[in-house]
C-alpha cells in the first residue's frame, strides 16, 4: 500500500495503530457509535440457473449491473485460501480483526523508506471496506474499516468473514466474487482452481482494473507471480509447485458460462422477481449438444439452426434443451428457441398412426398393406422416392416410411381420432388456418413443438404412457395419466423402430428413431429412443425459407446419434411386454389380421349390421372383486358382423379366431383395458373400460 509523503502522517498512523491496539477493549463503544455493518450488499446477487447437480448454467447481472455470485467456503479449493492467507493475511485465524504487527511494520517501512512495502490491512478490514461505499483512501476511511473488521470479529465466524470477503472482492470491470471471477476467467466452479490460477484470483482484487488479464497480462502475470514466490517464501508451496504454476498461462478473454441460453431467457422475463433457478438439465450435456448443434449448423449453412431435447424415460425429466445452434448468431436468430417453434412434423407422426392401429386391433407389424396409387377425394399421396412397392408389410412400410401404407391406415383409423388421441397425451398440434382434419396430417401437414414430439415419443419405451417433462425442479408438474396407447402396441413400435436403417455415422439396431422432412425441404428431424433417454432433433431455418437437400435422414439423423453417443449408456432396448401375438409374417396371424382390407369393413348383405361390442360398454367401471385378490373372469359380447373373431386386449389377442360372439377373458389385475374385436373382413369396434 503506496502513500504520500506528508507531515501529517505519522501523527495519523499512530493513531490508526493505537485504534487498533485498543480494539479489544473499546469494540462495545465503537458498535454503538457507529451501529450495525451494513450487509445489503450481499443480498443484490444475479440471477442465475443452476443444473441438477448444482453447477451453473447461466447467469445474468444483478440490478447494480454487476456479475456476483454466492459462494461458500467449502465450496473454493483449500490451496486459494492457502494463497490468500500467505500473501494477504498470515495471521487471519489469531488476530481480532486488526493486525497491530502488520501495521507497525507498515509504519516502520514508511518512517524508513518513505513508503509502506506491505499493506497492514487484514483480510478482515477488507472485508469491512468492501461492505461500504466505495470512497477515497484516506486515514478517516482506515479507522473505521478497523472498526468494522471488529464489529465482523464479534458478530461472525472466521469462515463466515472470509465468505464476505469471497462474496465482494473485485475482479476487473463489473465482475466480483471468487465464483464470478473463476468462472469468468477460467470457465470452471472455484473448487477446481489449479494452483497458478488460485494465485492469479489472489493477486486481482489488490488492482482490479490495472492487472485484468484482457487488458494487461504482463502485469496479471508479474502479480501472480508474487503471489506464488511469497507463498514458496512461506513455505506453504514446494518448489516444483511453485514452477508449474508460474508456467501456467494467463486467461485473455472471458468465458462466462451461457447455457440453456434461449430458456433462462424465457425465465428471467416470465418472472423477473426471482433471482435463483434449479433446473432439471446436465450442464456437461448441455454444453455438449451445443457445441455439437454449432458444429453441425456450422457445415451446414450460415443461415441453419439446430434443436435437440434429451429426456430421461424414467422420470420426465429434460437432461438438455439446445434452442439453436448459437445464441449470439443473428443470422441463425439464435435467441429463438427453436425447440418451442411450431414447425411441420414431417413423417414423424407415422409411429402414432401405426401405434393406433395396432392398439385397435385393425393391424399388426406383419399386417400385409398395399403400397399403390390411391386417392382420397382430392387429395393423391405420394411416396418421398415415387415409386409404388406392391404388398409391404406394416413394419417393412413404417421403417422405410413409405406414405401411401400410413394413409390406408389413418383412413381406418380416423384422422380426427388420431388427433384427439394425440392432444390428450400432450401433444398439441395445430392444424393450417380454415383447414378441416385430413388424411394430410398424418404426412405432415400440421403444425408441433418439437419438445412436445419428444415427449410423445418418450411414451413408446414407457409402456405407452408419455412423460410429464421436468423443466424447473422448483416447480415440477402435477402428475397426469398421459397414455398414448397401450403396452403392447407401443413395445411393436419400439421393435419396428429399432430396425429402421441408420446413417452413415450410426450403427444399426442401436435406437428406435424415425425422420422426417417437411414439404419444401423446409425442416428436417430425427427422434429416437432407448429405454432410458429419448432424443428429439430439429433442423431448418428459423425463417422458414426452404433449404435444397434439408432431408432428415442425411441432416438430423446423424446428430440424433452424435446426440446418444454424447449421452452414453447401453442403448439398451425396450422390454418386451406380455401377451404381445408374435408372428414371423401374415401367414402365421389370424386371417382378419393377415391383410388391412380397403373399403368398407362390414358385410350387410350378409349380416345386416356392423360388428359391435355390446357387452362391456364403452366407459364402463366394473367389479370384479380385483381389489380383494379374486380372479373373476370378464365376459365379453358382440353383435354383426362376419365370423370369425378375434378378441384382443391391450392389444394382445385372447386365444384363436372363433366363430362364436362371446369370449371369456382373466385380467392379471385392475386397471384400464381396452377391448376390442376383429371380424373375418377386418371390421372392428373397441372399447375401453375400468376393472376394479
Amino acid at each position: 500500500m503506496k502513500v504520500q509523503r506528508d507531515p501529517r502522517f505519522l501523527k495519523a498512523f499512530v493513531a490508526v495503530l493505537v485504534g487498533g491496539l485498543a480494539l479489544p477493549w473499546s469494540v462495545g463503544e465503537i458498535a454503538r457509535r457507529l451501529g450495525p455493518p451494513d450487509l445489503s450488499a450481499l443480498q443484490t446477487a444475479s440471477t442465475f440457473a443452476l443444473d441438477r447437480n448444482g453447477a451453473l448454467l447461466r447467469a445474468f447481472a444483478a440490478p447494480d449491473g454487476r456479475w456476483r455470485l454466492p459462494v461458500k467456503a467449502d465450496d473454493v479449493d483449500p490451496k486459494f485460501f492457502v494463497l490468500l492467507k500467505a500473501y494477504e493475511d498470515k495471521r487471519f485465524e489469531r488476530h481480532p480483526g486488526v493486525d497491530a504487527l502488520a501495521l507497525a511494520r507498515a509504519l516502520w517501512q514508511y518512517a524508513t523508506h518513505g513508503r509502506a512495502l506491505s499493506g497492514g490491512s487484514t483480510l478482515t478490514m477488507q472485508a469491512a471496506r468492501l461492505l461500504e461505499p466505495r470512497g477515497p483512501h484516506t486515514f478517516a476511511a482506515k479507522l473505521k474499516q478497523i472498526y468494522r473488521a471488529a464489529q465482523l470479529e464479534a458478530r461472525f465466524s472466521k469462515k463466515e468473514i472470509l465468505e464476505i470477503y469471497l462474496a465482494l472482492a473485485p475482479y476487473g470491470g463489473n465482475v466480483e466474487g471468487l465464483r464470478a471471477a473463476s468462472l469468468a476467467w477460467f470457465g470452471k466452479e472455484p473448487r477446481r482452481l489449479t494452483t497458478g490460477e488460485a494465485a492469479l484470483l489472489v493477486a486481482l482484487p489488490q488492482a482490479p482494473e490495472a492487472r485484468r488479464p484482457d487488458h494487461a497480462p504482463a502485469r496479471a502475470r508479474a502479480a501472480r507471480d508474487r503471489v506464488i514466490d511469497r507463498a514458496l517464501a512461506a513455505h506453504a508451496l514446494g518448489a516444483e509447485e511453485a514452477r508449474r504454476a508460474r508456467a501456467e498461462p494467463i486467461p485473455l478473454r472471458q468465458s462466462f458460462p451461457n447455457l440453456a441460453a434461449q430458456v433462462t431467457d424465457q425465465l428471467v422475463k416470465t418472472h423477473p422477481e426471482r433471482r435463483v433457478w434449479r433446473l432439471a438439465y446436465d450442464a456437461r450435456l448441455q454444453s455438449s449438444l451445443e457445441e455439437l448443434a454449432r458444429r453441425k449448423c456450422a457445415r451446414l449453412g450460415e443461415k441453419l439452426a439446430a434443436a435437440i431435447i434429451v429426456i430421461d424415460n424414467a422420470n420426465g425429466h429434460v437432461l438438455a434443451h439446445v434452442g439453436g445452434a448459437d445464441y449470439f448468431a443473428k443470422e441463425r436468430a439464435g435467441a429463438l428457441d427453436m425447440a418451442r417453434a411450431l414447425r411441420s412434423p414431417g413423417s414423424t407422426l407415422k409411429p402414432f398412426i401405426y401405434a393406433a392401429a395396432f392398439s385397435d386391433g385393425l393391424a399388426h407389424p406383419e399386417t400385409l398393406l398395399d403400397d399403390s396409387p390411391a386417392r382420397y377425394g382430392l387429395w393423391r399421396p405420394v411416396n418421398f422416392d415415387d415409386a409404388f412397392h406392391g404388398a409391404v408389410t406394416a413394419r417393412k412400410a413404417l421403417q422405410t416410411s413409405l406414405n401411401l401404407p400410413a394413409a390406408q391406415l389413418l383412413n381406418e383409423v380416423g384422422p380426427a381420432r388420431l388427433l384427439a388421441r394425440l392432444r390428450s397425451a400432450g401433444l398439441d398440434l395445430k392444424l393450417p388456418k380454415d383447414s378441416d382434419v385430413g388424411l394430410a396430417i398424418g404426412l405432415g401437414g400440421v403444425g408441433a413443438r418439437l419438445i412436445d414430439l419428444t415427449r410423445a415419443y418418450a411414451a413408446f419405451p414407457r409402456e405407452g404412457v408419455a412423460p410429464d417433462l421436468v423443466e424447473s425442479l422448483d416447480d415440477p408438474p402435477k402428475p397426469e395419466n398421459r397414455r398414448l396407447t397401450e403396452p403392447a402396441s407401443a413395445w411393436q413400435i419400439a421393435d419396428i423402430l429399432r430396425g429402421a436403417p441408420p446413417p452413415d455415422n450410426g450403427a444399426a439396431g442401436r435406437i428406435a428413431f424415425k425422420t422426417g422432412t417437411s414439404y419444401g425441404y423446409r425442416d428436417a428431424l430425427a427422434i429416437g429412443f432407448d429405454r432410458a433417454h429419448t432424443i428429439g432433433v430439429w433442423v431448418g431455418r428459423p425463417d422458414n425459407a426452404p433449404v435444397p437437400g434439408l432431408i432428415g435422414r442425411q441432416v438430423a439423423a446423424p446428430i440424433l446419434f452424435d446426440a446418444f453417443a454424447r449421452v452414453g449408456g447401453a442403448n439398451d432396448p425396450v422390454p418386451r411386454p406380455a401377451n404381445v401375438l408374435e408372428a414371423r409374417n401374415s401367414a402365421d396371424l389370424p386371417p382378419p389380421l393377415r391383410h388391412l382390407r380397403r373399403g368398407p369393413k362390414t358385410i350387410a348383405a350378409t349380416f345386416g349390421h356392423p360388428i359391435r361390442i355390446f357387452y362391456p360398454p364403452e366407459g364402463a367401471r366394473i367389479d370384479l372383486g380385483l381389489s380383494h385378490g379374486e380372479t373373476t373372469e370378464l365376459s365379453l359380447k358382440a353383435q354383426g358382423g362376419a365370423p370369425p373373431f378375434v378378441w384382443t386386449v391391450n392389444g394382445a389377442p385372447i386365444d384363436g379366431a372363433s366363430p362364436r360372439h362371446e369370449a371369456r377373458w382373466k385380467p392379471d389385475g385392475a386397471g384400464f383395458a381396452r377391448v376390442s374385436v376383429i371380424d373375418a373382413n377386418g371390421a372392428s369396434d373397441s372399447v375401453n373400460v375400468r376393472l376394479e
